[in-house]
């Protein structure tokens, strides 16, 4: 039988404000030591008194804004009750009934709603038994629902790969998932695909009250965008085969289990009221409409730095990918493409910007990776001018690209301009007719059988020969100059 997929997506990400949601202790992910980042407050001892964090509440907004939300004029925070260990209070602040942000769109899929809420503790599981560490009991959390909109893993996969961009160039959290910065719930369920049905209005209760798009499963805590795609993949033909065997689907919340591949039953999925959510007493409601929102100008986003990048600079898709994913590398980029039209090489600037993009989106990561990820762009020995002034040298054939990129490598590691660079290795490529033929007469000599091979109808082996030339002088040679001087000679 052929099934309907509906997923639903629920997001969280910690918002990387200085303190915690509604405490002065610090928010440190990257804390080592544990329970160090606490106080009375976060660890819920008797008597205190939460005090809402401002910042995060407009990095919410931000959010919200940027997805074309609504954003809310009153809000309030409500208390979710439920047990578990790292939840020291007993329940957790949260909102339900009004959210900071409703509605807003991205990638063709619609959010129900934008909140924000006080992250749990962690859980350290161990051979001796489990242990809790408090440092990330109430940072600030922002959870965000999507309607059921998505019908594959690939596409909510992309949809989180792309919300993720939008938190980055925002500045509103580091969204790592490995550090458990962003987690994705996925709620999966699938129906016989001529089922008519009415649409629903949100991804909330309403589809398992209904019944209309199958019975909801909730797949937890996905900590990897390929966990995301194949976690939902899973379920969807986990969920198919026991339809068709006449088994009936159980609403329940599972796990990812990444080392199988396969989705685990975790425990039966609450509904909304096993939390007893009411208003949370120790803090007021707030007026929104008199929060100052001026100083929260809304960045140029992913897709329309796309569209930019295509239209000013003429790049392709996946060259603008790799500037999207990285705001620094793509402020980089932007400053030597600036750079570029002011030098004096005669060659149309596109040709300029399109050698640029390569060498940057190529060899230069390549470079940084093999340093160890090298220098933060911001601060990279190779300046944005001197970058310009190598591509310029590279394009007007003052130095071959094998040279360039041995060039490249010092100015990463050390910095320096490309032109002194040249000087001292001697790396200046040379059109010299006479140091060409005596060069092409030497590896013609020192490699009789790829030349006779070559004699005897074998083409390719002429780019073998170059390839000799250009090893041996270190890419200094024109190669061109250098294959016509060869080609003469074995003819």
């Amino acid at each position: 039988m052929k099934y309907e997929t509906t997923i639903g997506l629920e997001i969280h990400a910690e918002l990387n404000t200085r303190t915690k949601m509604f405490c002065g202790s610090p928010n440190n992910p990257d804390e080592k030591r544990p329970n160090v980042n606490v106080c009375p407050v976060c660890m819920g001892h008797p008597g205190t008194l939460p005090v809402i964090n401002k910042e995060a509440v407009k990095k919410v907004l931000m959010v919200g804004k940027a997805l074309g939300g609504r954003l809310a004029e009153r809000s309030r925070f409500d208390r979710k009750n439920y047990f578990y260990p790292d939840l020291p209070k007993g329940y957790q602040i949260s909102q339900y009934k009004y959210p900071l942000v409703s509605g807003g769109e991205l990638n063709g899929v619609k959010i129900t709603r934008v909140h924000l809420e006080e992250d749990t503790g962690k859980l350290v599981h161990g051979k001796d038994g489990s242990l809790v560490d408090f440092n990330r009991a109430g940072l600030p959390l922002m959870e965000l629902v999507t309607e059921p909109d998505i019908k594959s893993g690939e596409e909510a996969r992309k949809f989180a790969e792309e919300l993720r961009l939008i938190f980055l160039c925002l500045g509103v959290s580091d969204a790592n998932m490995e550090k458990g910065q962003m987690r994705v719930e996925a709620n999966i369920s699938i129906k016989p695909a001529n089922l008519e049905i009415e649409s629903p209005s949100s991804l909330g209760d309403s589809i398992s009250k209904l019944g209309q798009l199958g019975t909801k499963v909730e797949v937890k805590n996905l900590n990897s965008f390929r966990a995301v795609e194949r976690a939902i993949n899973y379920e969807i033909e986990r969920q198919a085969r026991a339809l068709d065997v006449g088994e009936k689907i159980i609403q329940e919340t599972r796990g990812w289990n990444e080392d199988k591949q396969e989705t685990f039953s975790q425990r039966e999925k609450e509904e909304s009221h096993d939390y007893r959510y009411f208003p949370e007493p120790d803090l007021p409601a707030l007026n929104l409409t008199n929060l100052d929102l001026g100083d929260m100008p809304t960045p140029e986003l992913p897709q329309q730095k796309r569209e930019r990048f295509k239209k000013e600079y003429g790049l392709n898709g996946e060259q603008t990918e790799v500037f999207i994913r990285d705001k620094k590398f793509a402020d980089y980029f932007e400053e030597v493409a600036a750079e570029l039209p002011h030098l004096d090489t005669k060659c149309p600037s596109g040709e300029l910007i399109s050698l640029a993009a390569n060498y940057l989106t190529t060899d230069l990561q390549s470079i940084m990776k093999d340093a160890g990820g090298g220098p933060a762009f911001e601060n990279l020995p190779a300046s944005p001018k001197n970058f310009a002034k190598l591509i310029a040298m590279i394009k007007t054939g003052e130095i071959g690209s094998r040279a360039g990129k041995d060039v490249l490598k010092i100015m990463v590691e050390k910095g320096g301009d490309p032109s002194s660079i040249v000087d001292e290795m001697g790396l200046k490529q040379t059109s010299d007719a006479a140091a060409i033929e005596k060069l092409a007469d030497k590896i013609i000599v020192e490699n009789p059988t790829e030349a006779e091979g070559y004699k005897s109808g074998k083409e390719a082996l002429l780019q073998f020969l170059v390839g000799q030339g250009m090893k041996e002088t270190r890419g200094s040679v024109n190669p061109k100059i250098l294959g016509e001087t060869l080609e003469k000679k074995l003819k």
